[in-house]
């Protein structure tokens, strides 16, 4: 079985996705990149929470059953900011940074950013693009089957109580 991301094309310009003028917002990135990974086989949660007290704003897991974390960034400053990125390395085999189009890039070229192991989609409310892959780190088989158990029981939860939200009154586990 192939890599569904590997197979993605690279692509130095993202301008055509979106007006760089436009305010951009985390939901807008988050949903372009749903709609790239869906098309590929990669399905996610926003929002997923971490055993370490993190919040990862993109998790899901690809045809492979490997786990794939994004990190969304619309404004510079929430970027440069940022020193709890590298807690999610734990919890994933690939992680990307997600940024709008307009959005200043040459940080996540730092080593500061690690590009060795980060990888960079442009999105916006319609689409995504890869701008850099995200190598494969390979979560340990016993860790990566706790993450994909975790993600799939918040999806679960969350999947039922939008059916109905009485099922959220019963107790369980919270996210």
């Amino acid at each position: 079985m192939t890599d569904p991301l590997a197979a993605l094309p690279d692509s130095p310009d993202a301008s055509s996705i979106a007006d760089p003028a436009a305010a951009p917002l985390a939901s807008d990135v988050a949903r372009g990149i749903a709609r790239l990974f869906a098309r590929n086989g990669i399905w996610c949660l926003p929002e997923m929470p971490l055993r370490n007290g993190r919040r990862a704003d993109l998790m899901g897991v690809d045809a492979k059953g490997l786990v794939v974390i994004v990190e969304i960034k619309v404004a510079r400053g929430d970027l440069l900011g940022d020193a709890k990125w590298p807690d999610y390395l734990d919890h994933c085999d690939r992680f990307f940074w997600g940024v709008p189009p307009g959005l200043d890039r040459s940080p996540l070229e730092s080593e500061a950013y690690r590009p060795d192991c980060c990888g960079i989609i442009v999105a916006d409310g319609y689409d995504a693009e890869i701008l850099r892959h995200a190598p494969l780190h390979s979560l340990a088989a016993a860790r990566r089957k706790v993450e994909v158990e975790r993600l799939a029981r918040v999806a679960m939860r969350r999947h039922t109580v939008l059916a109905d939200p009485h099922c959220n009154e019963w107790g369980g586990e919270s996210a």
